[in-house]
């Protein structure tokens, strides 16, 4: 197996001006109902609308309705929306990298990797004749789903804290803090008895919105797909693509009691920041909580200022620029890298200053590309866009 590693310290080296940086800019959307079935349209868009407050964060967890994600479903959802973007526009979309936004918020957070913990992705890269003799490279990046299956399994067994709720009670709190704040229309199409009846709402978290927006750092072009929790709640969705959109991310966290409390929460803004920025999100709904999930507030953030006020009413224990950087830097280099066909594996280990770069698969594709995708790149639209090339003639 080859390796090669991308050095990350010293961490400062990535300082200074920012790379450059493309406007995400949604190209498509897709829908999983609450059975979490595909749908190519934007049926499970929901828009905020505020909570009452105070609202107890575990009523009906008895029952919840868990999305099951043990099995594997790769990028299948993605390169489905994909494909239908290109079909509708007889062309393939020019990128290097197709990937989910989890990915990439991991690869941006790696300079600092606050937890600690080892992370792992498999990237596949794919060489692709289109038209005449043209070579067309891509690369396809997912994470390694066993990785995460144990690393979940191990977070689950753990046992709590004195005083702390139990991991599974706490994923709940999300869920629960989105189903209060969400609406299926608008404000004015909603009716009221809905809106009060929120909290007696079961939570269900198999429906989702995915956005797929294109965008880039430095020299690197890329799409990014990723669940979109919501819009403002006066606004619909604009049909003019060019037309930025006002989405809201939601995110719970403990209430700020002392320093530490600041520090821990600054430390959670990089996440949610990276989060945002790389979909395009404007504003975060930011939900604090009591310790045993009684929700008492809610505070608004915008997106684009987060760095800033890190940098000038924070602890300082990250810096935005650098972020971006690192982010442009790596990805500039994985490109050099990931060159030809195969399967690598890319890994960022416990205390150890780099990121490895692995082939473990000469040829194939790990499953990471699906075979009607194949099928569409290397076959049905070549043959879409010479049939045009002929109706021309």
């Amino acid at each position: 197996m080859t390796s090669q590693a991308f050095h990350i310290e010293p961490i400062n080296r990535f300082g200074g001006t920012n790379a450059g940086i493309r406007r995400p800019k949604e190209i498509a959307c897709f829908s999983y109902d609450e059975q979490h079935n595909f749908r190519l349209d934007d049926s499970s868009l929901r828009y905020f609308y505020p909570p009452a407050l105070p609202a107890d964060l575990n009523r009906g967890f008895d029952t919840f309705q868990e999305l099951d994600d043990t099995a594997d479903d790769h990028l299948d959802s993605l390169l489905l929306t994909v494909a239908a973007f290109e079909s509708a526009n007889s062309k393939r979309v020019e990128t290097d990298f197709i990937t989910w936004r989890g990915m990439m918020t991991k690869v941006r957070n790696e300079g600092y990797a606050f937890s600690g913990k080892t992370s792992q992705y498999l990237a596949k890269d794919k060489t692709l004749t289109e038209g005449v003799g043209q070579r067309i490279r891509c690369s396809f990046i997912e994470e390694d789903h066993a990785h995460k299956l144990a690393e979940k399994f191990e977070q689950n067994a753990r046992k709590p804290h004195p005083g702390a709720q139990p991991q599974a009670m706490m994923s709940y709190w999300g869920y629960k803090f989105e189903t209060l704040s969400l609406i299926p229309q608008i404000w004015d199409s909603t009716s009221r008895s809905f809106i009060d009846g929120r909290e007696e709402q079961i939570v269900n978290n198999a429906a989702q919105y995915c956005s797929v927006v294109r965008t880039g750092y430095g020299k690197v072009k890329m799409v990014i797909g990723g669940e979109v929790d919501a819009a403002l709640v006066w606004d619909k969705k604009p049909d003019d693509k060019s037309v930025p959109i006002n989405w809201i991310e939601l995110k719970t966290t403990a209430e700020i009691y002392g320093d530490r409390d600041v520090l821990k929460f600054e430390r959670k803004l990089m996440k949610y920041w990276i989060q945002s920025f790389l979909l395009g999100v404007p504003k975060i709904i930011v939900g604090f909580r009591t310790s045993d999930g009684t929700l008492l507030r809610l505070e608004e953030l915008e997106t684009q200022s987060i760095p800033e006020k890190v940098k000038t009413q924070g602890k300082r224990s990250w810096d935005g620029n650098i972020c971006i950087n690192f982010a442009a830097t790596f990805l500039e280099w994985l490109k050099t890298v990931i060159d030809r066909d195969g399967v690598w594996k890319i890994r960022k280990r416990e205390r150890v200053p780099n990121i490895e770069v692995i082939k473990i698969e000469e040829s194939g594709h790990g499953d990471i590309i699906s075979r009607d995708f194949s099928q569409w790149r290397t076959v049905d639209l070549p043959a879409l866009q010479n049939g045009q090339s002929l109706h021309n003639e």
